[in-house]
């Protein structure tokens, strides 16, 4: 029984994990040129924001600190508190629109759309750096999530 529910429960993990590149050098292959520089100002901005230098989680996200995660369904597993990606299309942003508080702060952030879990900014230079600043930090903030209680 014990080797089934082990089964069942490395199934459920989390298949984004942290690796050993460096964002710096994911990020200086990134294309086109406008992404990659919008891609270092956020890695700048998030690591003044968090104290966090930042580390790479699967090949294309770049995250800052970690929480612990458990739901009822019994999927566990880490994720990094915020983050980003810097897509060709649009950049998508990680862990900023979690809570109320974010989620009135996002109308006053610029042009941009929302996933179930992520923002969508099509260009950095057209939203507010300060309300970014702010829903970096308030994301950075978030415990961990245990659901089975």
């Amino acid at each position: 029984m014990a080797l089934a529910h082990r089964a069942y429960s490395d199934e459920m993990a989390n298949t984004t994990q942290p690796t050993q590149q460096s964002p710096q050098e994911f990020l200086a292959g990134v294309t086109p040129e406008r992404r990659r520089e919008e891609g270092e100002r956020l890695l700048a901005l998030m690591a003044e924001v968090t104290g966090d230098e930042g580390v790479m989680w699967g090949p294309t996200m770049v995250g800052f600190g970690t929480y612990h995660y458990r739901y009822a369904s019994g999927r566990e597993g880490d994720m990094f508190r915020v983050g980003f990606s810097p897509r060709k299309a649009q950049l998508s942003l990680y862990g900023i629109n979690e809570d109320p508080a974010q989620k009135a702060l996002l109308e006053r952030l610029g042009p941009h759309t929302t996933g179930a879990s992520c923002v969508y900014v099509k260009r950095l230079d057209a939203i507010d750096e300060e309300v970014l600043r702010d829903l970096v930090d308030l994301g950075y903030q978030h415990g961990d999530i245990d659901q089975t209680a």
